[in-house]
């Protein structure tokens, strides 16, 4: 009958001889005939050899390379070297990997490190017989070696990965897999077999090749999608790493990349399916929200003991208790002491995987604005949430255009006018909500973009590109700016046009002629502050004493924020924080519309973040709130239907403990939010994926 099989490889147990393990492996990595990869095993007791190249990919726009070989190291052992390049709008980054193995691919001995990097700055796992120790820059621990468990970092290279997946069908494929990690927060990986996609590659016989989709958790934020080869190669994957979506395919594999893709969005949906699922409404239909405190966005004033009533996904009555009548029987969810408001908007997401959904929801976000991702991926979620009213917030999409190149971002290229005008159609007739322009546009491309835009009743929002600045970008046609950079740049002296680090001077003719611009035009501004302190704080600031949501977050998000910062003196750090935030009142107080974004921070608690950035800059805090609600609905045109708690409009609703208007703070303490009239709690929605929503808060004072 032959070895039993399971998803296609040879079940080895465990009772069987190490060298006959070694003898099976040989033979699958050896059988290779349909990639013509050659193999170099050289013999029976010697692991065997391979190499391969995967390409990389940021937003479907190809960015780098990795390449990996696996070389004998006698009695059994072998090493995995591993190259990699990224290069992403003109910052290059490459590293190094070494991974040594014993029989059984069973990782001895992992290093990596990047070209250029402090000596310092070191990731390196030492496996022992009876204890592992991990290093991971600043971070140290020693803890008894598991029985079975694997190697990791934060960005394990697609070969890496290739090794995980071999180590753990060796071992006949556990629930879960613990992985090697200087924390103790580290949960296992949950790799789970999906499903199988058949593929045809060019070439003579056009033979059809079967791969096995899988998911792997808790590796990154998200679940991976990874797909193996029968020959135990790994053949392409597409992951949440390094705040973007990202994927890697193998070399040969190549010419079938976008049906892998439009599979891994199928598999995302599938994986939505089950996030729905696990998280239930507690209240649908017809129900009222009663004894708040009532912040109806409008700026009115507060009213305490109110009562909203919400039917079929709309608001219906809105007032103080006792001047609204409640029909018998109705649902009646009770908020003593607590803050209802209109549901958040987040205006600068990258919305990346499904679990986003869940996370934004959990903070009280029910509308997302997308800043540039993969075309299919939000248009079907966006759908799916639209028609099924899946987990996740409104998505308001904003399709990304940049030139092509290797400054390039995104995977939508113009050039040329035409190009720019055809790249606009076609997210019109996708219902795409605005255009993105990027960096590298050129000025007449800007006009054509800007004019299809306009005709095809679209916006445009982005980046100022860099061969103008924020005067030439909004005479080009840009309706929106994002990141403040591209208006405080702006403000500085011609000299001094492009300068990241000069002192912009509030009362110079300059600034002030931008600020008016601005505000003739109404042009809005998503400053994404709460990203620039994240991404730009010194080490020597532990990035949870100002995002305590770190602390809720998990594992996989967590450290990867923890790792952010840079050698800037804190002196200089917070001398660049005031500035920053003098321009944003000066904005407000001019009458420049002003909405919140988080951009790649902290999902679900960016927005607080931004927020609680502005009351510091010295925004009241109704107004900082109306810059994530009614302010937002307005700079989306939908103001008439959404944004502010009042009778006809989308029920979208925050209930919080405590006052966000004497301590804007207590939007981070969400208790229950109502997304198109389905009320979920907070906390089941962010244990979901992963969050605790136990945290303290970030004291601010109001100016």
């Amino acid at each position: 009958m032959g070895a039993p099989r399971v998803n296609g490889f040879v079940r080895i147990s465990h009772k069987g001889s190490k060298a006959m393990r070694r003898i099976v492996f040989a033979a699958l990595i050896c059988i290779l005939p349909a990639l013509k990869t050659p193999c170099l095993a050289k013999g029976v007791g010697a692991a065997p050899q391979e190499h391969g190249v995967y390409r990389t990919y940021l937003l479907l726009h190809e960015v780098g390379s990795e390449t990996y070989a696996v070389s004998p190291s006698g009695a059994g052992a072998s090493v995995m070297t591993i190259a990699s390049t990224l290069s992403d709008r003109g910052s290059t980054r490459a590293g190094n990997t070494t991974l040594t193995m014993g029989p059984g691919f069973a990782p001895t001995a992992l290093e990596f490190r990047r070209d250029g990097a402090p000596a310092g700055e070191t990731w390196s796992t030492r496996v022992g017989a009876t204890s592992a120790t991990i290093q991971e820059v600043a971070a140290t621990r020693t803890m008894p070696r598991p029985a079975t468990a694997y190697v990791g970092f934060p960005t394990m290279p697609a070969a890496l990965q290739m090794m995980m997946m071999r180590y753990w069908k060796l071992h006949h494929e556990p629930a879960s897999l613990p992985i090697l990690r200087a924390s103790e927060k580290a949960l296992p990986l949950e790799i789970r077999r999906v499903g199988e996609d058949a593929i045809t590659l060019p070439g003579r016989s056009r033979a059809q090749v079967r791969l096995t989709r899988y998911t792997v958790a808790n590796l990154m934020f998200g679940r991976e999608i990874v797909w193996m080869d029968t020959q135990g190669r790994l053949a392409a994957l597409m992951t949440f790493a390094g705040g973007l979506p990202q994927e890697q395919i193998l070399e040969a594999y190549r010419p079938a990349f976008e049906q892998l893709v439009r599979s891994g969005v199928r598999q995302e949906m599938s994986d939505l399916d089950a996030l729905d699922q696990q998280v239930r409404p507690e209240a649908t239909g017809a129900f009222a929200i009663v004894g708040a405190r009532l912040i109806d966005g409008t700026g009115a004033a507060p009213i305490e003991d109110s009562v909203v009533v919400v039917r079929d996904g709309r608001i219906t009555a809105a007032g103080v208790k006792g001047s609204v009548k409640l029909p018998p029987g109705l649902k009646i969810i009770h908020a003593d002491g607590q803050s209802l408001l209109p549901g958040l908007w987040e205006m600068h997401s990258h919305y990346s995987g499904v679990e986003f959904g869940p996370a934004l929801m959990a903070a009280g976000v029910t509308t997302a604005r997308d800043c540039g991702g993969e075309f299919g991926f939000l248009t079907t979620v966006r759908g799916k949430i639209a028609r099924e009213n899946a987990l996740g917030p409104r998505l308001l999409l904003a399709g990304l255009i940049d030139s092509g190149g290797p400054l390039g971002f995104g995977a939508v290229d113009a050039e040329t006018p035409a190009q720019g005008v055809a790249a606009v159609d076609r997210y019109a007739d996708a219902h795409f909500d605005q255009i993105k322009v990027y960096t590298q546009i050129k000025p007449d491309v800007l006009r054509a973009i800007s004019a299809e835009a306009h005709r095809r009743g679209m916006t445009v929002t982005g980046h100022v590109p860099a061969a103008m600045d924020a005067f030439e970008g909004v005479a080009d046609g840009m309706d929106q700016i994002n990141h403040l950079q591209f208006v405080t740049r702006a403000m500085l002296p011609p000299e001094n046009k492009g300068e990241r680090g000069g002192e912009v001077d509030l009362a110079s003719d300059r600034a002030k002629s931008l600020i008016a611009l601005l505000k003739a035009r109404q042009i809005v501004v998503d400053p994404t502050e709460g990203w620039g302190e994240m991404a730009g704080h010194p080490k020597t600031v532990h990035a949870a004493s100002f995002e305590p949501g770190l602390d809720a977050a998990p594992f996989t998000l967590s450290s990867k924020f923890e790792a952010l910062g840079g050698p800037i003196e804190e002196a200089r750090f917070h001398e660049r924080m005031q500035a920053n935030g003098k321009v944003i009142d000066a904005l407000y107080e001019a009458g420049v519309p002003i909405v919140a974004g988080s951009d790649t921070g902290l999902i679900g608690y960016g927005i607080d973040r931004e927020l609680e950035l502005y009351v510091q800059a010295g925004l009241p805090p109704i107004a900082a709130i109306q810059t994530a609600t009614l302010g937002a609905a307005r700079a989306m045109k939908l103001d008439r239907e959404s944004g502010s708690v009042e009778v006809g409009k989308r029920a979208d609703l925050v209930l919080v403990e405590g006052d966000p208007l004497t301590d804007i703070s207590d939007l981070r303490r969400v208790v229950k939010v109502v997304r198109n009239g389905q009320l979920y709690d907070s906390r089941a929605l962010g244990r979901s994926v992963g969050f605790n929503r136990t945290v303290s808060v970030v004291k601010v004072a109001n100016r």
